[in-house]
């Protein structure tokens, strides 16, 4: 029998090595491209996927803070965390696949199947470019929180995309034009390249998220923008920040209408 989309997805998750878990999600995304997979979710998500032995996972209120200055030293650090965020996207949009892919159209599929791919690919430049400047992933410790998001809303398609593309990733288009100016100004074109490619990327994560999200709105009949208020409020414990990015937000179809009502400065 072919192997199906939940099958695939689940192989992502059940990886704990860095490089086995980015074959994993290459070979999930080129074989449903291909039609190698089928459309069937017949297996379970892991309550949590695997992981390496390192970095160590620290709560937030341990993790060492991190220096702004433009030191190497500082810019590894910064680097480090974003390759740990990365690395957790991966299983973030797999298990949106093998867990919800299910309750919506093909399209779904399609679309996270590309994310994940996207956050695989994120992973490997920003581990290889630690490489480069004499570090590696695992070798600082990292925040425990990322699967926290995907463990409140694990019951639920809405909340899922409501508090991981809508709020997780469009975070990143906030943060990151501010650390493509710092890399630059370092003189670190290497760096830089790669957060213009994610801020790119990410865009069109969002946009996937908002687009689902407002698809199963107007198939229940809902208001999407105070639904999404509505359930950021019970699921996401953290705070919507500004300032925001807000023409790639628009760009993403995220726009204030639903983020203005929560912001905090």
């Amino acid at each position: 029998m072919t192997r199906s989309v939940a099958e695939a997805a689940r192989a992502v998750l059940d990886a704990g090595d860095p490089l086995a878990k980015i074959k994993a999600a290459r070979a999930a995304a080129r074989d449903w491209r291909l039609g190698r997979l089928d459309h069937r979710f017949d297996v379970a998500m892991p309550d949590r996927p695997s992981r390496p032995e390192h970095p160590e996972l620290l709560p937030p209120s341990r993790m060492p803070k991190r220096r702004k200055g433009g030191t190497e030293r500082s810019r590894i650090a910064l680097i480090h965390a974003l390759a740990h965020i990365e690395f957790s996207a991966i299983d973030l949009a797999f298990d949106a696949v093998g867990r919800f892919g299910g309750q919506f159209p093909r399209g779904f599929t399609d679309d996270w199947m590309q994310v994940g791919a996207d956050e695989a690919m994120h992973f490997a430049l920003l581990d290889r470019r630690l490489k480069q400047l004499g570090s590696r992933y695992g070798a600082l410790p990292a925040h425990a929180g990322l699967w926290d998001a995907a463990a409140a809303t694990a019951h639920d398609a809405l909340a899922r995309l409501a508090v991981v593309p809508m709020v997780l990733e469009a975070r990143g288009l906030d943060v990151t034009p501010a650390m493509i100016e710092r890399f630059g100004g370092a003189g670190d074109a290497a760096t830089t390249r790669i957060l213009i490619r994610i801020l790119t990327d990410e865009v069109r994560h969002v946009r996937a998220g908002t687009h689902w999200f407002e698809s199963r709105c107007a198939q229940e009949n809902i208001n999407p923008e105070t639904t999404w208020q509505s359930l950021v409020r019970t699921h996401f414990q953290g705070l919507i920040k500004a300032p925001f990015n807000d023409s790639a937000r628009n760009a993403a179809g995220l726009t204030r209408g639903y983020y203005q009502a929560l912001a905090v400065p």
